[in-house]
């Protein structure tokens, strides 16, 4: 009897063992950016598949970045932005998908098939592309808000006012524009040039930080905020004031994508949410939750009149849009310099 109850106890530690796997196999594990996931693409995703998604979230590529070098292995997907998909990829921290393998790859718009950070979309496929300039309000400040001049040199009304992103990368590319210096330059006299253009605005600056964008505008605890133009439209929809920048002197632009970690635990529960991902409802449902257009054809059918009317989607005639390009070693050299010294 006891060899009995042995026995019976060990096959219940493996049927518990093997009830604990099968239950980590519908598991999901994203890390994505504040506030850019839709609460409804989740449970819509989680009824159809029976997967559970636990959702955890980051302010910048370069914590992205640092998250996955230091060794985390907890997440199945990751969102980089087009700029950072080649390092992630040269430095080993991205597998394979091959997305053109999968269900729904005929819907990836041509552009998305053929970007340059990842021709053929072996590692990524598209989530949101939008812009990346400011936010302002026009009962504060009632110029011409399409310029960077506004936020580099604020007049007096918008002095200490200012939200500045906290993510060096996105900050200098603005600053790259205003003084006509190319993105990712490696040469130090024009780098300085950026840092001194920053150091005088910082003057103005009441905070760095890439969260709580959306509180700050509304309750006015700042005047303009640097921003992305997908939070713009959330931030305008609160605020009726606030208006969204198309600088002309030209506006970084930026593809985020769906990635799959190297040592992700629910690869296949990963390759699902991909293939979901690329429906096009799934991925206007995510566009009418974060106001950014998206690289799947055929889903503009199912956009709402707010995505649809939307300034911040529809930007002015003219516009000139500037692709943020990945960065050599010494140019992300450079740019860490000017940010430390920025920061001190």
């Amino acid at each position: 009897m006891k060899k009995f109850i042995k026995f019976l106890g060990a096959s219940a530690i493996t049927l518990s063992l093997g009830m604990t796997s099968a239950l980590a196999a519908e598991e999901l594990f994203i890390y994505n950016w504040t506030d850019y996931t839709s609460p409804d693409l989740i449970k819509k995703f989680e009824k159809e598949t029976g997967i559970s998604v636990t959702l955890d979230t980051f302010d910048s590529n370069e914590t992205l970045l640092a998250k996955l070098k230091s060794g985390a292995t907890g997440y199945d997907i990751v969102v980089p932005s087009h700029n950072f998909v080649e390092i992630f990829i040269k430095e080993g921290l991205l597998q394979e998908i091959n997305a053109s393998k999968l269900a729904g790859y005929e819907n990836i718009a041509d552009d998305f098939k053929n970007s340059f950070w990842d021709t053929g979309n072996k590692y990524t496929i598209p989530w949101m592309q939008g812009a990346t300039s400011f936010t302002i309000d026009t009962d504060v400040y009632k110029g011409d808000i399409h310029t960077f001049d506004i936020l580099l040199n604020p007049p007096k009304e918008l002095q200490g006012k200012v939200g500045m992103f906290k993510s060096a990368s996105d900050v200098i590319s603005i600053a790259q524009i205003a003084l006509g210096i190319p993105f990712c330059s490696e040469d130090p006299a024009e780098m300085t040039k950026v840092l001194e253009l920053l150091k005088q605005q910082k003057t103005h600056v009441k905070i760095y930080s890439s969260d709580g964008i959306l509180e700050r505008l509304t309750s006015g605890d700042v005047a303009v905020h640097q921003n992305w133009s997908g939070y713009s439209i959330r931030a305008r929809e609160k605020k009726a004031s606030l208006a969204y920048s198309f600088p002309k002197e030209g506006v970084p632009s930026f593809a985020d994508n769906i990635a799959v970690p190297k040592g992700a635990k629910n690869y296949d529960n990963a390759i699902k949410f991909i293939e979901f991902m690329m429906q096009p409802e799934n991925a206007a449902l995510q566009s009418n939750f974060a106001g950014y257009a998206n690289g799947i054809k055929g889903s503009d059918k199912f956009f709402n009149d707010a995505m649809k009317n939307s300034p911040e989607v529809n930007p002015p005639a003219g516009t000139k849009f500037k692709f943020v390009e990945a960065c050599s070693e010494k140019a992300i050299k450079l740019e860490t310099k000017v940010w430390e010294t920025l920061l001190q």
